[in-house]
């Protein structure tokens, strides 16, 4: 793997006598999002400002693309932190100011752009984050899941390099809590910055991260992908996970993602103990992109969550149907053939009906497209594996389109 952008080396941090870092060795690769996990009180948001030099450490180092920040120079160190941007836990908005002037404060500070640029700049990132007609609002008059917006409207701003967030969806409904991640995400993929995020929402914080690392102790536990850690050993980890995940996806209502790896592993055993046949069927929202930016990100996941909805209702009750990514659902189909599995996905085509999941939405006729990859399982199978062969056979994927 390359060098990584920033690297903790043997990173120590004690509060008096409080040891909240205690030999921390991390790294956090450009380009990617890397999901800092944990207990509350354990240290995330201490890391998080040793990062951007808002705390110094009591000994190790921090390395950033292989330099020590200690050994930067006044001039290096001011460049630097024009690179990040950062979304306070507390959302840190001054109150005296109104929305606007809270978002346009970074590009005040850091830019030499003119009046009108800047309020074109804030103005967008106001509408991508559906904060609508409030510029000349306060803080004060603001619910706390708003805040969060305009808090993250204002991190965004500049299009920074590294951006670090803290807690970025606490108090947010489970749709715009989708919202954000799906924001997260698609500005990520879109600009290439760096995203560390310190964050309690497990599975979803999995489905937008290339990275997770979990502190535990003062010590990093576990740093890999979001895939080694769900299939982790490691009690302490596995214990923590699942105390989090519940039984159904916060969105959708779907079963979790560990409930469908459950219900995977029981389908397989039948097929090994028995030569019960069964198939999975990965639904992929092919045009999710489109529908956020025309009726906007709240609309998206709105018609996401009335599509599990009327999914829920055609499956047979042996059946599993659970979310498996921010445009993803995975179903289990036991007793089930590839053949049978596309009449299925067929049948559900000309069953749900666009009124129920469109026509709510204001603006031009968008249709909800989905796509289905179908899988007939065989023994020895990784549910890896399928997913990898439902991704791969999308030229003969199964399309249904549902409009309004």
């Amino acid at each position: 793997m390359d060098q990584p952008l920033i690297q903790f080396k043997d990173v120590h941090k004690h509060f008096g006598d409080k040891r909240v870092l205690d030999g921390i060795n991390l790294s956090i690769y450009a380009g990617q999002i890397t999901s800092i996990i944990g207990k509350s009180g354990v240290g995330k948001s201490v890391l998080l400002k040793h990062m951007i030099g808002l705390i110094r450490q009591d000994s190790g180092d921090i390395l950033f693309n292989g330099k020590p920040l200690v050994a930067l120079r006044k001039k290096e160190r001011e460049a630097l932190k024009k690179k990040f941007s950062y979304m306070f836990q507390g959302n840190a908005l001054f109150d005296s100011m109104t929305v606007f002037e809270n978002v346009s404060l970074p590009l005040k500070e850091k830019s030499s752009l003119r009046r009108e640029e800047i309020g074109h700049r804030v103005q967008q990132k106001m509408e991508q984050l559906d904060l609508h007609a409030i510029d000349d609002d306060y803080p004060s008059q603001l619910s706390g899941g708003m805040k969060k917006r305009v808090a993250l409207a204002r991190a965004l701003v500049t299009d920074p390099e590294i951006v670090l967030f803290d807690e970025p969806t606490t108090g947010l409904d489970p749709i715009r809590k989708s919202v954000v991640h799906g924001m997260i995400a698609d500005y990520q993929k879109r600009f290439g910055f760096t995203g560390v995020i310190v964050s309690h929402e497990i599975p979803d914080i999995f489905y937008i991260s290339q990275r997770i690392a979990m502190l535990e102790d003062g010590r990093i536990l576990f740093e890999g992908t979001p895939e080694e850690i769900q299939h982790t050993e490691d009690p302490v980890i596995r214990q923590f996970i699942t105390g989090l995940e519940s039984q159904r996806d916060e969105l959708t209502g779907l079963a979790s993602q560990q409930a469908g790896d459950r219900k995977f592993r029981e389908e397989m055993m039948r097929l090994q103990s028995h030569q019960i046949v069964f198939s999975m069927v990965l639904l992929t929202v092919q045009n999710i992109d489109q529908i956020n930016e025309t009726l906007g990100r709240k609309a998206g996941q709105t018609a996401l969550k009335n599509f599990a909805l009327q999914l829920q209702r055609h499956i047979r009750i042996t059946d599993t149907c659970s979310r498996y990514g921010l445009n993803k659902i995975l179903l289990v189909l036991s007793n089930t053939t590839r053949e049978q599995a596309r009449a299925f996905c067929a049948k559900l085509g000309r069953e749900i009906k666009g009124e129920t999941i469109m026509a709510f939405l204001p603006g031009p006729d968008v249709c909800f497209t989905v796509g289905a990859g179908i899988v007939e399982v065989q023994r020895g199978s990784t549910i890896e594996n399928i997913l990898t062969a439902a991704e791969a056979d999308q030229e003969k994927m199964y399309e249904f389109r549902v409009c309004s």
